[in-house]
């Protein structure tokens, strides 16, 4: 069976998980508790809407709580949303929705920037304590591998080397390909030298493939999920064709769905589909959806 879902928002009700503010106004402590609120609503409200549908996977904004692992964050976040964030776990195993976030593509834990570093291992933390309080052990935080720095053996060196100590970020990390840098084998050894699984993403592949089929790729990413025990996760979408390459189209071609089905084999997974549409690019598969 494979399981479908998007990132972030819902276009259709609107809500979304990720609204934020200017880091100037993060002193302004009542304004960051009512966006806290509104994201924490809006997660509760596409939790719902996504079980009625059969959609069994969201991504959260990384925004969630914005700027929460900025050391000037006004107050203490765990304490006053944690039980907003235990209620909120609890509805999503109860509805069985797999939860996911995302941080962005200037976190890199593995920089030569030893200020870059820190803050990139406090931004991991801070989606560790999130789905900690959530308290979903499915809960993945997907993570690309960051610059070669023109030393690709160091930056992996680095890279593991700085998140091994992190024992709480690797319960729920996952390693993500790239389509410039990191391709799905390097990916897999960074990603067993940590004990963690692998994600392969469709389109990144396309464009950075380092010799390897869709098929041969998702072969050595999906076998690093036994580890953790939980279902292999994946990430699908298509080329927006007026846009840069790797840029994501409004929904998934037919031809791309065509492509990774025969690629995956029949072998179970949850697919992330990555689209501008969000919940509407769901409709290729779940005609009648929305």
């Amino acid at each position: 069976m494979i399981r479908y879902g998007y990132p972030a928002q819902n276009l259709t009700l609107p809500a979304t998980t990720n609204r934020t503010l200017r880091l100037a106004s993060l002193t302004d402590a009542e304004k960051v508790r009512a966006l806290v609120w509104e994201n924490l609503l809006g997660l509760e409200t596409i939790l719902r809407w996504n079980a009625e549908r059969g959609i069994r996977l969201f991504r959260i904004g990384q925004g969630l709580i914005p700027f929460a692992s900025h050391p000037a964050f006004p107050y203490d976040w765990p304490e006053e949303h944690g039980d907003d964030l235990r209620y909120l776990g609890a509805l999503a195993r109860s509805l069985e929705v797999r939860l996911s976030m995302h941080p962005g593509q200037f976190i890199n834990p593995g920089s030569p920037n030893p200020e870059t570093a820190r803050r990139s291992l406090d931004e991991l933390r801070y989606a560790t304590r999130v789905f900690d309080l959530m308290g979903n052990s499915d809960a993945v935080v997907v993570l690309h591998l960051g610059g070669a720095h023109g030393d690709r053996p160091a930056a992996i060196t680095r890279f593991v080397e700085a998140l091994r100590p992190e024992e709480d970020v690797l319960r729920y990390l996952a390693l993500e390909n790239d389509e410039r840098i990191w391709k799905i084998e390097e990916i897999v050894g960074a990603a067993r030298g940590l004990g963690i699984p692998a994600i392969l993403d469709n389109l990144h592949h396309a464009l950075n493939p380092g010799g390897l089929s869709l098929g041969e790729a998702l072969d050595l990413a999906l076998p690093t999920w036994e580890t953790r025990g939980e279902r292999p996760k994946v990430h699908l979408s298509s080329q927006d064709p007026t846009k840069r390459p790797g840029a994501h189209a409004h929904s998934i071609e037919a031809e791309d769905w065509a492509v990774f089905l025969e690629a995956l084999g029949g072998r179970e997974t949850d697919v992330m589909v990555e689209a501008k549409g969000k919940e509407l690019a769901l409709s290729v598969f779940r005609p009648g959806l929305v």
